[in-house]
């Protein structure tokens, strides 16, 4: 397998597809890199260079006990980019992966970053503050963590199988697949790893992040968003990044990745090309 090992000794596995200007691709929560698949397939049999690698403690990485935060992904995506050295690239993260490519940017800057996308992304505050009136209750973490270890199998079913593709919708089309491919998925990452990002992204505030963007960037939500709530996420953070486009998807899901993913690879593939 293609893997690096960053510098404080977690090791991180990669796919490296294609050739040519470079994409790179965060995933969600708890899954890998093979969430992306469709789109990194679309764009990478159109002329361009796919990566993706599996955050620390989910996939095919390691499971470090501590650094399941999102200043360690942030940096272990520098490290991965040093790593390739990759320039010009296009950052897209989806859900908790926009907040990694956020606090990249935050972090790191843009020096390898020449254009960035935000899909379903959880910036710039899941959680209700009194800064973020309009933010989800904590106690709706709370429950994810409870259920979690209670049975975090039938969690990893009860997800996709509902909200997060909107299966749980009138007239909704479910697919067996789908949803254990995200089943799968979750449960190769590790138990403390995935419990701890549960915090990470919904408790990370990135509003100072998203301020210091600096290249193009997209932004696409879906309106019928049950897991990341578009008002407070892709509708504020177009609000707060510099050069930003938001395209909603009207009635989508949050996993458009896979429900919108003809339109996505559409509108990902002209992104790039523009």
């Amino acid at each position: 397998m293609s893997t690096f090992t960053t510098k404080d000794g977690v090791e991180i596995y990669y796919k490296d597809w294609g050739k040519g200007p470079v994409v790179v691709f965060s995933h969600g929560w708890p899954l890998d890199a093979d969430s992306w698949e469709s789109q990194m397939y679309h764009l990478a049999l159109n002329g361009f260079r796919c990566i993706a690698h599996d955050r620390r403690g989910h996939g095919r990485s390691s499971q470090p006990w501590d650094g399941n935060d999102m200043d360690h992904y942030a940096d272990d995506l520098a490290q991965l980019l040093d790593h390739l050295d990759v320039r010009d690239a296009t950052l897209f993260g989806f859900s908790t992966g926009g907040g990694e490519v956020a606090r990249y940017i935050g972090r790191h800057g843009t020096k390898r970053v020449k254009k960035a996308g935000l899909i379903s992304a959880v910036p710039p505050l899941m959680v209700k503050t009194e800064a973020n009136p309009g933010g989800l209750p904590i106690k709706v973490f709370d429950d994810i963590r409870a259920a979690f270890l209670a049975d975090r199998s039938q969690l990893f079913i009860d997800i996709p199988s509902g909200p997060f593709f909107g299966y749980n919708r009138p007239g909704a089309k479910p697919s067996q697949g789908v949803i254990n491919a995200w089943w799968m998925q979750g449960m190769l990452g590790g138990h403390k790893n995935t419990y701890d990002s549960i915090k990470a992204f919904s408790e990370t505030d990135f509003t100072q992040d998203l301020k210091k963007f600096d290249v193009p960037t997209l932004i696409i939500h879906g309106d019928d968003d049950q897991i990341v709530p578009i008002d407070a996420a892709g509708r504020a953070s177009a609000k707060l990044i510099k050069n930003s486009k938001l395209i909603v998807y009207e009635g989508a899901p949050h996993g458009i990745t896979d429900t919108h993913k003809e339109r996505l690879n559409a509108d990902l593939l002209a992104f790039v090309k523009s």
